[in-house]
């Protein structure tokens, strides 16, 4: 049976890879398997959040064919707070964002 696995474990870098793992096999099994830690020794695969498909899974989630196992590292900041700060240095509404609103539009779109 065949899944992937994918990690990224720093900002704009990729791993993915495609394994061939027996039936039965859990998700720790199949991230263990991977060459995942030989090629980054330095991160702890172990304090990544697992997922399989986008939702959250347990590290003991027995697999399925084609399942894609996703290591998530944790969130720096806040997607909300972010935003927030990203809205308040664009400055007054007349500016960025909203500078060209068609006639008739709502503010803000």
């Amino acid at each position: 049976m065949q899944v992937t696995v994918v990690c990224s474990p720093a900002p704009r870098e990729v791993f993915e890879q495609t394994l061939s793992i027996t039936d039965g096999a859990t998700l720790r099994d199949a991230v263990q398997a991977s060459s995942l830690s030989a090629r980054f020794p330095a991160l702890d695969w172990a304090g990544l959040a697992p997922g399989i498909g986008g939702r959250a899974a347990p590290w003991e989630q027995p697999l399925q064919a084609l399942d894609r196992i996703e290591l998530c590292r944790p969130l720096k900041v806040d997607p909300k707070v972010a935003r927030r700060e990203r809205f308040q240095q664009q400055g007054a509404k007349g500016t960025g964002l909203f500078a060209n609103r068609r006639e008739g539009g709502k503010a803000g779109y």
